[in-house]
């Protein structure tokens, strides 16, 4: 059984109370590091603006690389395995029937 747990994530100064499952305890701490230097470095290169622009300017850019991400996965060869394994499906029960 999976255990759920309760824990705090600072983002930019703030708290933010979560329940998670035990085993993505980790992932989530990161996830909250790595969203507070991104935070850090626009503070550092454009610190006359608010802490919304950073917010937005780093869930952009998160949004972004998941997009670049998603172009990169190519299903082509599980399609063309699949109508090759089909043809030969094809072929076989036509030779016994």
């Amino acid at each position: 059984m999976t255990k759920k747990l309760s824990i705090n994530i600072n983002i930019d100064g703030r708290i933010y109370p979560l329940t998670i499952m035990k085993e993505q305890e980790e992932k989530y701490r990161k996830a909250a590091k790595i969203l507070n230097e991104i935070l850090l470095q626009y503070k550092k290169k454009y610190a006359e603006n608010d802490s919304k622009d950073f917010l937005a300017m780093a869930a952009f850019q998160f949004v972004l690389r998941n997009l670049e991400l998603e172009e990169r996965v190519d299903e082509s060869p599980f399609i063309e395995k699949v109508k090759e394994l089909n043809e030969m499906l094809g072929d076989y029960l036509s030779i016994n029937e």
